[in-house]
């Protein structure tokens, strides 16, 4: 008998009956030594069409039965992790059916209540923790760098109101040099754009992982050679499409350019579907287009230094013509 015929048996009949069939061909296969795909796929193709007939007890039953189990099916697991934490918290705790990037996801989607599960598992990638650890004590991690520069940098004066743009230069630079100081040293084979000495993807992971806006910004800005407030612009947009281009321009692998995606917009991937849109409008954009807006990005940054330049010349002159006037009525 196939697994469809199991379905439709447990279709036809009462819950009860779908109910002992879902935890029995889960303790079934939990038994297996080592399952081979066709079973696995076997489990998948019964167990996810009886997912919404089945109970909470059901539900949390085959959670805690698949998170010991090594060959656990990805599908179902995945399925599970989206459950409340109450059902999923031994997959998110122990399964390693789960990448990092599904556990970015989830992080992303669910918020504290399965980052906390998660943070407890074993091994843990060392940004995840670090995320989690933003979620936890957003302020707290927010205002340590700026405490440290408070500590190193010698009092200053209060400048004036026309030291505006002096200041925010100051404090963007500022900014460049707490990201620098927290940069950890860069793992092997990690990227291939380099910059400051380390890869551009770790440093573009590492600050977008932060939760600090400013530190993912300036790390960018580095990363393309454009200047802080495009970076800014790109991502501050409503949607991540100036963020697509940014990283395909880098050449980033799909799921290296959604981990950074998921950090920075992690409103934007509230299901599946969302995460699957992203990755194929990154996989069918074609380098060289986003290297054209990279391009624009910073012709634009130069034709805005070019007007300022010439606003600051042409408000120069008339002041160099009135001194003049004056020097020469002074003569006569």
């Amino acid at each position: 008998m196939s697994s469809s015929d199991f379905r439709q048996i447990a279709i036809r009949t009462e819950a009860g009956k779908a109910e002992r069939l879902f935890r029995a061909a889960v303790s079934a296969f939990c038994s297996l030594t080592r399952p081979s795909r066709r079973e696995i796929a076997q489990l998948e193709d019964l167990t996810l069409p009886l997912f919404d007939d089945v109970s909470v007890e059901s539900r949390r039953y085959v959670a805690a039965a698949l998170s010991e189990c090594e060959y656990a099916p990805a599908a179902l697991v995945r399925r599970l992790a989206e459950e409340p934490v109450e059902i999923a918290a031994p997959l998110l705790t122990r399964s390693n059916a789960l990448s990092d990037i599904d556990l970015i996801a989830l992080i992303g989607r669910h918020g504290l209540p399965h980052a906390r599960a998660i943070a407890r598992r074993k091994e843990l990638n060392p940004t995840i923790a670090h995320l989690i650890r933003a979620l936890e004590r957003p302020t707290l991690v927010k205002s340590q760098p700026s405490e440290t520069i408070t500590k190193l940098a010698p009092a200053k004066p209060v400048p004036a109101p026309e030291d505006g743009r002096q200041v925010r230069g100051e404090a963007e630079e500022n900014a460049r040099r707490r990201l620098r100081s927290m940069m950890r040293p860069a793992g092997e084979g990690v990227g291939v754009n380099l910059f400051l000495g380390q890869p551009a993807y770790v440093k573009l992971r590492e600050t977008a992982l932060t939760g600090n806006a400013a530190f993912f910004q300036t790390a960018l800005a580095d990363a393309l050679a454009i200047d802080f407030a495009t970076a800014r612009s790109v991502t501050e947009q409503s949607s991540y499409t100036g963020l697509l281009a940014a990283l395909k321009a880098l050449d980033l692998s799909e799921d290296r350019a959604f981990l950074i995606a998921v950090a920075v917009y992690p409103g934007e991937f509230p299901h599946p579907q969302a995460i699957r849109l992203f990755l194929d409008r990154y996989r069918l954009l074609h380098r060289e287009t986003a290297l054209d807006k990279v391009r624009a990005w910073k012709a634009e940054t130069l034709s805005r230094a070019i007007r300022g330049n010439a606003a600051e010349t042409t408000g120069a002159e008339p002041q160099v013509s009135k001194s003049g006037s004056i020097a020469s009525l002074k003569a006569s």
